[in-house]
């Protein structure tokens, strides 16, 4: 399971956004090691990127999530693909710094709408239940 160095609330996100404060992180992996929060997100972004416990996942996130962790085999070729974030939801990163993977839809016919978007740098996880109209960060420590 891949644990992020640092979780940064939806609040404080929200807080830096509209006040122009600085975002607090909570370090619960890695205390002493944070990287720069950028604050240039849109609102578009701060009201579609919501948080989710990874306990609240469904079953199908957690394979794919341990899949990520052992480096596949995955299910589909697409699996471990550059993520574009052309819907612009996810925080602007440059070409290349995000991944998608499918989280298995039972009863659906192909991969279905369910995705796991990681970024590598700060090592956060993202779900999308809806094909990208909305995600969550997962939240490890819940």
């Amino acid at each position: 399971m891949r644990i992020p160095p640092r979780i940064v609330s939806v609040t404080a996100l929200a807080a830096a956004l509209f006040v122009g404060a600085p975002v607090a992180a909570s370090a619960s992996a890695a205390p002493d090691h944070h990287a720069p929060v950028s604050t240039a997100y849109s609102v578009t972004a701060v009201a579609a990127v919501g948080d989710i416990c990874y306990s609240a996942l469904p079953a199908q996130a957690h394979d794919t999530l341990d899949l990520i962790e052992a480096g596949g085999p995955y299910p589909y070729p697409q699996d471990g693909t550059v993520f574009q974030n052309r819907e612009g939801i996810l925080p602007s990163q440059g070409s290349g710094y995000y991944h998608e993977y499918t989280v298995k839809t039972p009863g659906s016919p192909d991969r279905g709408a369910r995705r796991i978007v990681t970024g590598e740098e700060n090592q956060e996880d993202y779900y999308t239940a809806d094909h990208y109209e909305s995600f969550d960060l997962v939240d490890y420590a819940c």
